[in-house]
C-alpha cells in the first residue's frame, strides 16, 4: 500500500502498485489532462512508471521547465521516425535534447539538405497528430542486438554492445516505430505539439571520432507553444543581424585567417575600440586601488605542476620545448600562478593586505577548431584578470567592493541586468573537504554581506575553490557569463605564499580570483552584438566622419578634422569625388555615429551640418559649438562622473 507524498505535504494511500496516470486520475480530470511526466523521489520518469512503495511525487506539466527538455527529446524521436518513413534506407544513430532544441544524426548515402525540411516537417506533424503513445519495453541484450542488425541498424547494435553488462536495455515504441532510449518520455506524440522547426544540417562523425563514418546531423528547435517558438525565431533573426563577425567586417574591425587559427587580427578601427575598453578598465582598477603587473607568457611546466594546472589543463596548453636546456615550457592559459610568484617575491606583511594585483594578461588555450567562433571562442585572448591577496576576515569586505565595481562597469557598458550563480565544489578538485567547507561558507557569507542573491550551479566550481559567476543579459535577452569571483585557499598553500601576521608568525593569504569582463575578445564580441555596432560615442572606433559635398570644400573638411582631433576625437575625412548620399550610406553601414557634412556654404561660414547615425535630419552648427557638444558626448562615463563630482565638491567648498 504505497503512500504518495505530494509537494504541498499532503499524502494519499493507494491499495496496490500505481502509475502516475492512476494517481493523476484519482486526483482529478484536470491533472490527468495536464500531467506530462512525473518526478518520483527526485527522479524524472514516465507517467506509466509503476510505483510500488512509499514515494514523493511531483507532476510535470507543460508550464514546468522540465517539460521543455521532454518535448525536445521526443521531437528528436519524431524527427527520426519521419526521416525513416520518407527514406527507409536511412540508419538512425543518436538524437538528444540540447539547449533551445534537439538534433538527430543519420547515416545515409546522400546527405540531407535544408530542401528536405518541408517534407520532413509535414511528416512530423502527421506523427504528432497520430497521438501514438510512448511505451517503454525492456529487451534481452542479444535479442536487441539481433533485431537492429536484421534491420540494418548497425549503429544501434554497436551502441547496445558497448553498454555496461548490467545495464537494462530500454526500448521505446511510438506506434510501430521504436528506438533504443533510456527515457523518460511524454505520454504520446501529441504532447510534443507543433511548435517545432528544423533549422540546419551539419556533418558529424559517429561518436565524434574523425576515423568513423561521417553522418548528417539535423538540428531543430522545439517549444511549448507557437508563441515561444515565434519569440525564439525572432531572437535568432535579431541575433543574425547583430552577428559580431558580419558587423566586424562591415566596420573593418578585425579578421581571422587560417595562418593563425583562433587568433584575432585587429585592424586599426578595432584596435581603437579595444584600447578604449582597456583604458576604461585600467582607470576603473586604478580607482579601486589595484596594482597593475605584467607576467611572462612562457613558464616552465614545473610551476604548472606545482599549482595543479598541469594535471587539469595540460590538454588545453600550448607547449614549447627548449632543446638545449632540456626544458618544457607552456604558454600560460591563466595568470594566477604567476601572480603568486610576484606576491612571494620578498617578505609580505599583514599591513599590505588586501593586496589587489591586476594584469591585462595575454593567455592561450587550445580549443578544438570546431568550437571556435569569431571573437566569442578563441585560442589567444587577454583577460581583465586580478587577484586579491587578503585575510579570511577581509573576504566579505573585498566581495562587497568587487560587486560595487562590477555593477558600475556593467552599467557604464550598457548592461542593466545580471544574474549570479554560485558554483560549488566539483567532483575532481584539489584540497580537503574541510578547506572546501570553509571556502564555500566564506563565499556565502560574503554574498550575504554584499546583498548578492544567487542560484546554485552545482559542481561547477574551479578545482581550487568555489566561485560566483556573473551572467549578463543583453539587448535581445541572451545570457552571457562574464564576471567571476573565486575564493581560493588551495593555490596559496600549493605555491607556498605567506605573509607575516600581527603576531610576527607566517600565515597563508586567501586568494580571490576575479574578473569583470573575462576575455576582452569575447566581451568585445558581446558588446558589438549588444549595440549592433552602434556604439555610444565614447566607445565608437570612428566617432566622426567629415564628408565634403564638393571638391572646393575639401580644405575646410581637413581643417574641421584637424580641430576635432585636437579635441581628442577619433575622426576620418571623406573628400572623395563621390555623391554625398553615397558617402552617407557607406559610413552609415560602417555605423559611424556622427557625419559632419561640409560644402561651399559651410566652408565660407565656418559651420558644419551634423547628421546622426540612423537619422535623416541634419543640424547646421558653428564648428566651435559642434566640437563642444561632441567632446562632451564622447567623454567616457567614468570621467563624466569624475567631472561632476569635482564640480559638486568645488560648489560645496565655495
Amino acid at each position: 500500500m504505497p503512500v504518495i507524498t505530494f509537494p504541498d505535504g499532503q499524502t494519499r494511500t493507494f491499495g496496490e502498485t500505481v502509475t502516475g496516470t492512476t494517481i493523476a486520475e484519482a486526483i482529478g480530470p484536470g491533472l490527468l489532462r495536464a500531467a506530462l511526466a512525473m518526478e518520483v523521489d527526485g527522479k524524472l520518469v514516465d507517467m506509466a512508471t509503476p510505483i510500488s512503495q512509499d514515494a514523493a511525487v511531483r507532476f510535470v506539466t507543460r508550464k514546468d521547465e522540465e517539460a521543455l527538455e521532454l518535448i525536445r527529446h521526443d521531437a528528436a524521436h519524431v524527427l527520426a521516425e519521419a526521416v525513416q518513413a520518407l527514406w527507409p534506407e536511412t540508419q538512425v544513430t543518436i538524437g538528444p535534447a540540447i539547449k533551445d532544441g534537439f538534433y538527430y544524426d543519420f547515416s545515409r548515402e546522400v546527405p540531407f539538405t535544408p530542401e528536405d525540411f518541408p517534407a520532413i516537417e509535414n511528416k512530423m506533424r502527421e506523427i504528432v497528430a497520430s497521438k501514438a503513445p510512448f511505451k517503454r519495453e525492456t529487451w534481452p541484450r542479444d535479442e536487441a542486438i539481433k533485431f537492429f542488425e536484421n534491420k540494418g541498424e548497425r549503429f544501434k547494435a554497436e551502441l547496445i554492445r558497448d553498454l555496461p553488462g548490467d545495464e537494462e536495455i530500454s526500448i521505446y515504441r511510438q506506434g510501430e516505430w521504436l528506438d533504443l532510449c533510456r527515457g523518460p518520455h511524454l505520454r504520446t506524440t501529441e504532447d510534443v505539439g507543433t511548435a517545432f522547426k528544423l533549422m540546419r544540417v551539419a556533418g558529424a562523425y559517429w561518436r565524434g571520432d574523425h576515423r568513423n563514418p561521417m553522418l548528417t546531423r539535423i538540428y531543430g528547435t522545439a517549444w511549448r507553444d507557437k508563441k515561444e517558438l515565434a519569440a525564439h525565431l525572432t531572437q535568432l533573426e535579431e541575433a543574425e543581424k547583430r552577428d559580431h563577425r558580419r558587423i566586424g567586417r562591415e566596420m573593418d574591425l578585425f579578421h581571422i585567417q587560417e595562418e593563425a587559427v583562433g587568433q584575432i587580427f585587429w585592424h586599426a578601427k578595432g584596435w581603437r575600440l579595444y584600447n578604449a575598453l582597456q583604458d576604461y578598465m585600467r582607470r576603473a582598477q586604478g580607482r579601486h586601488d589595484y596594482q597593475e603587473v605584467r607576467t611572462p607568457q612562457l613558464v616552465d611546466r614545473a610551476l604548472w605542476e606545482a599549482s595543479g594546472h598541469w594535471d587539469k589543463y595540460r590538454e588545453n596548453m600550448f607547449i614549447a620545448k627548449v632543446e638545449d636546456e632540456d626544458k618544457t615550457l607552456a604558454l600560460k592559459p591563466m595568470n594566477c600562478p604567476c601572480h603568486i610568484q610576484i606576491f612571494r617575491h620578498g617578505l609580505r606583511s599583514y599591513r599590505e593586505l588586501p593586496l589587489r594585483m591586476a594584469e591585462f594578461g595575454a593567455c592561450h588555450r587550445y580549443e578544438p577548431s570546431g568550437a571556435l567562433h569569431g571573437l566569442m571562442r578563441v585560442r589567444g585572448f587577454t583577460q581583465d584578470d586580478a587577484h586579491i591577496f587578503c585575510t579570511e576576515d577581509q573576504i566579505a569586505s573585498e566581495t562587497v567592493a568587487f560587486v560595487e565595481m562590477l555593477e558600475e562597469v556593467y552599467r557604464d557598458l550598457g548592461f542593466e541586468a545580471f544574474k549570479v550563480k554560485f558554483s560549488d565544489r566539483p567532483e575532481s578538485r584539489a584540497g580537503t573537504d574541510e578547506i572546501w567547507d570553509k571556502a564555500e561558507q566564506a563565499l556565502k557569507k560574503a554574498c550575504e554581506t554584499a546583498g548578492v542573491a544567487w542560484e546554485l550551479n552545482p559542481g561547477e566550481g574551479a578545482f581550487y575553490g568555489p566561485k560566483l559567476e556573473f551572467v549578463l543579459t543583453d539587448a535581445i535577452g541572451r545570457d552571457w557569463q562574464c564576471g567571476t569571483l573565486q575564493v581560493d585557499f588551495v593555490l596559496p598553500e600549493r605555491l607556498d605564499a605567506t605573509y607575516i601576521g600581527e603576531d610576527s608568525q607566517r600565515h597563508r593569504p586567501v586568494m580571490l580570483h576575479r574578473a569583470i569582463l573575462g576575455s576582452f575578445e569575447r566581451f568585445l564580441g558581446i558588446l558589438i552584438e549588444q549595440f549592433a555596432g552602434r556604439f555610444p560615442l565614447w566607445l565608437a572606433p570612428v566617432q566622426v566622419v567629415v564628408a565634403s559635398i564638393v571638391t572646393d570644400a575639401a580644405p575646410w573638411a581637413e581643417d574641421v578634422a584637424r580641430q576635432l582631433r585636437a579635441a581628442g576625437l577619433a575622426v576620418e575625412t571623406d573628400t572623395r569625388n563621390e555623391k554625398i548620399n553615397a558617402k552617407v550610406r557607406e559610413h552609415s553601414l560602417a555605423r559611424v555615429p556622427v557625419i559632419l557634412v561640409v560644402g561651399r556654404r559651410e566652408a565660407e561660414e565656418g559651420t558644419v551640418a551634423m547628421r546622426r547615425l540612423g537619422g535623416k535630419a541634419q543640424e547646421v552648427l558653428p564648428l566651435s559649438e559642434a566640437i563642444k557638444r561632441l567632446r562632451a558626448e564622447a567623454t567616457p562615463p567614468d570621467k563624466l562622473r569624475q567631472q561632476e563630482n569635482a564640480t559638486v565638491a568645488a560648489h560645496m567648498a565655495g
